[in-house]
């Protein structure tokens, strides 16, 4: 017989063979043994979780006439009939190459029929996200008033695509993720059982590289016992996985810690020469810290046979940095592990990250306050005590107006001519506009520009991150250049919040870069004083009410030139020209022109 992998030599044929799913598991024996069978169920959760073995495990359970507690007797014809895949009342289908409207039409016409050889005739419907709308509206009907005896089980990794139509006439079980205990346990009886050697080490290795799906689990433990000659050692596991060893993980982070940024770019050299993947290594050293972490806050948190290192080695690791630089590691490491996704030279990034990484003053910019020294306390007293007296002799002048009837408070600075009243509670910060970035954009706009930025805007706001697009859901570009793009806030708030944000910027300019191949300058203004703005600009470039660029013009082109007509400017206010009775050559010419700069649909022409 041909060798067949662990995962299904091994799939659970029993409810308590399942790893890791108390709850599902305990809540469908119960429905067997309290003959509370729905007619549908949805089993949604992770990759390799269990969700296609629990429905053949329900399946032959409710079809075995020899069950005991809920549980098929994995004996008797029918079990071993489905087991094989052999019974044609329990119907698998893959939804993935059979999504379409016929396919579902036709489960829905043979569902009338009765079983033939079991109880229930079982429909198991793997990932069922796949079928389409259409689908999705076929099998509708039948999940509401479906035939007696037919029972449908849906699998899915990603429910939030199922119509709430669907979910609603189902029972839904959530099956979680499969912890590393659990997974490790269950390669522990499988390798008991088949008399194979192995160390734990490598195991949780494994169990930790899985990510909560037993499957993962069982396959990389096959291919490790390819590997390794039907053994499972350490550094197998960790070639295998791609993982980075403890050890060498513990010596970059203390390098890390204590400055040593050119030994730790050599100790991730050499993490990268073993062949280990740049991603797998962000993960794990994600993972380390985040162990770390937990043990700065109690020992107990953390099973330390689990990680490979001695809770010697965690005293010291605990000792090495504060939970403040911790927390910014993880952000750092989160950062470029977004980054990492889109290069090709993930090297570079690594390198990057470990210098900054090394560089305390990262740290001490953001966390750390400096301690005052005893003359600044002594002048911060002074102050306070300054401030204590006027307080005093306000509320004293207070009183004496008030025991006089007036009601009219005088200012109390002098020199000052607004009353206390007058003045501001708190003090608003000013919105400054950039108009030296702004009149070059307006001096090259178009129309064409803008028509364009807005196609790719969208576009643009999706390459950002959740945050930053937040930021500029309230704005809209209203100005284009080649090399320009003009983006109004619906908030003065919000727009001093993006002109403070450089990342932001960046982040724009790039992702207009990638989208259009050129590079463009990202400014903002306000939306209420746009239009002060582009008035301003028109009248100081001699394009104003009644007035017209010469033709022997020497100046730098503003919104267009006489030379590109082709190219409208961006503005959309009407411009008004006044046309005085009768008009002359000259003043046909001011019309003409206005028309060629901004265009005939928003030049309006008034008679004095």
């Amino acid at each position: 017989m041909s060798y067949q992998a662990l995962y299904r030599v091994w799939r659970p044929q029993r409810f308590d063979d399942m790893v890791g799913q108390q709850v599902v598991t305990r809540t469908l024996k119960n429905a067997i043994i309290t003959h509370q069978i729905s007619h549908a169920y949805l089993f949604a959760g992770p990759r390799g979780t269990g969700k296609t073995s629990a429905a053949k495990i329900f399946a032959k359970a409710v079809n075995c006439h020899h069950s005991q507690d809920g549980e098929p007797c994995n004996e008797c014809d029918t079990c071993k009939a489905i087991t094989n895949g052999q019974l044609n009342d329990v119907i698998e289908i893959d939804a993935a190459s059979n999504n379409g409207v016929e396919e579902i039409r036709d489960i829905r016409d043979k569902a009338k029929y009765a079983p033939t050889q079991a109880d229930y005739k079982v429909y198991i419907i793997d990932e069922v996200h796949m079928l389409s709308t259409g689908a999705f509206n076929a099998l509708l009907k039948t999940l509401e008033e479906p035939p007696a005896n037919v029972i449908f089980i849906l699998a899915t990794t990603e429910p939030h695509k199922i119509p709430l139509t669907i979910i609603s006439r189902v029972q839904r079980f959530d099956f979680r993720r499969i912890s590393a205990t659990d997974s490790f346990e269950r390669m522990k009886y499988i390798l008991d059982q088949k008399k194979v050697k192995y160390d734990e080490k490598a195991l949780w290795v494994i169990a930790n590289a899985a990510e909560g799906g037993m499957r993962d689990a069982l396959s990389i433990l096959d291919q490790v016992l390819s590997f390794s000659d039907n053994q499972v050692k350490l550094d197998d596991a960790l070639l295998v996985t791609g993982s980075v060893t403890k050890q060498l993980l513990k010596k970059y982070f203390l390098e890390v810690c204590q400055s040593q940024s050119a030994s730790a770019l050599e100790t991730m050299k050499q993490i990268l020469g073993e062949g280990k993947d740049g991603q797998r290594f962000i993960e794990d050293l994600i993972s380390f810290i985040r162990d770390v972490l937990l043990y700065q806050e109690s020992p107990d948190l953390v099973k330390v046979e689990s990680t490979g290192l001695k809770d010697e080695d965690f005293t010291e690791l605990s000792k090495a940095a504060s939970s403040t630089t911790l927390y910014r590691m993880i952000d750092d490491l989160n950062n470029i592990q977004m980054e990492m996704r889109f290069t090709t030279h993930p090297d570079v990034y690594l390198e990057v990250l470990t210098v900054k990484l090394s560089q305390p003053e990262a740290e001490q910019s953001v966390t750390s306050v400096p301690k005052p020294t005893q003359a600044n306390q002594e002048a911060n007293q002074a102050e306070v005590d300054k401030l204590q007296a006027q307080v005093q002799a306000l509320q004293q002048t207070v009183k004496e107006l008030q025991q006089q009837g007036t009601t009219t408070i005088k200012p109390v600075a002098k020199g000052s001519s607004k009353t206390v009243k007058e003045q501001p509670r708190v003090k608003s910060r000013s919105n400054r506009v950039n108009l030296h970035q702004i009149y070059p954009v307006l001096g090259a706009a178009t129309r064409q520009d803008l028509a364009k930025m807005k196609e790719l805007w969208g576009d643009m706001l999706n390459m950002l991150s959740v945050p930053q697009r937040s930021l500029l859901h309230v704005s809209q570009p209203v100005a284009a250049s080649p090399d320009g793009i003009i983006v109004a806030f619906d908030y003065a708030f919000l727009f001093q919040q993006a002109t403070d944000d450089q990342a932001l910027i960046q982040a724009m300019e790039d992702g207009l870069q990638r989208l259009s191949g050129d590079q463009r300058r990202v400014v903002f203004v306000p939306k209420d004083q746009w239009p002060q703005i582009r008035k301003e600009y028109i009248q100081s470039h001699g394009l104003g009410k009644g007035t017209s660029r010469p033709a022997s013009d020497n100046s730098q082109p503003t919104a267009a030139s006489a030379e590109e007509p082709a190219e409208e400017p961006v503005s959309t206010a009407p411009v008004m020209v006044q046309e005085p009775q009768p008009k002359s050559d000259e003043q046909k010419d001011l019309v003409t022109t206005a028309q060629e700069l901004f265009g005939s649909d928003i030049v309006k022409v008034e008679n004095n």
